[in-house]
C-alpha cells in the first residue's frame, strides 16, 4: 500500500471564494504536488440553498486561483459524499482550515464519518493565518449585501459577483 500523500482535495461549497479559502489552496500546494479543489453543489446548505449557483462559484474559484497564480489547482463541481469524490479522482486526503473551535468541532464530527466510510483518506487541517481568522463567505455575503467594502475579503475578480447580487 502507497502511504505517500501526492494528490489532496480542498473541498468547501465557496459561496463565495474567500482569501481564506485560497490561503487554505496556496499553503496545501506548498506541501503536495497535486492540489484539487472540490465546490461542493449543496443545495440544502443552511437550508436556504447557496447564493451563487454551483456554475458561478466554479467559474470563481478557476478566475480567483488564476488571478493568485495558482492556475495548476484543478477544479471541479461535485455532489454526493466527499469521500467518493476524493476516491473517484485518485486523491489520497483531504485538506481543511481551521479558524475557531467551532470549526475543529464540526470538521473533528466529519473526519470521524469520513474515515468510517474510507479509512484510506486521511483527513488534514491547517490553521487560519490570523490575517484571514475573521472571514467567512456567509460574513463577506452579508456586508457585501449591505453596500459595505468587501475588498479586503475576497479575490477582486470576485467582487462584482458579489455586488451584482
Amino acid at each position: 500500500m502507497n502511504t505517500e500523500i501526492s494528490h489532496v482535495v480542498v473541498p468547501g461549497t465557496f459561496d463565495p471564494i474567500t482569501l481564506g479559502h485560497l490561503d487554505v489552496i496556496r499553503r496545501a500546494r506548498k506541501m503536495f504536488p497535486q492540489v484539487s479543489v472540490a465546490v461542493a453543489l449543496s443545495a440544502r446548505k443552511n437550508e436556504t440553498g447557496t447564493t451563487f449557483s454551483l456554475e458561478n462559484r466554479v467559474e470563481m474559484v478557476r478566475a480567483s486561483l488564476d488571478e493568485a497564480h495558482l492556475s495548476d489547482v484543478n477544479v471541479y463541481p461535485f455532489e454526493g459524499l466527499l469521500v467518493q469524490f476524493v476516491k473517484s479522482i485518485g486523491a489520497q486526503a483531504v485538506v481543511k482550515g481551521l479558524r475557531a473551535m467551532t470549526d475543529f468541532e464540526y470538521e473533528l464530527q466529519q473526519s470521524d464519518l469520513n474515515t468510517r466510510m474510507n479509512p484510506d483518506i486521511e483527513s488534514i487541517y491547517v490553521m487560519s493565518n490570523p490575517k484571514y481568522g475573521f472571514i467567512s463567505s456567509s460574513v463577506v455575503r452579508e456586508i457585501a449585501s449591505m453596500g459595505a467594502d468587501v475588498s479586503m475579503m475576497v479575490p477582486s475578480c470576485v467582487l462584482q459577483h458579489l455586488y451584482n447580487k
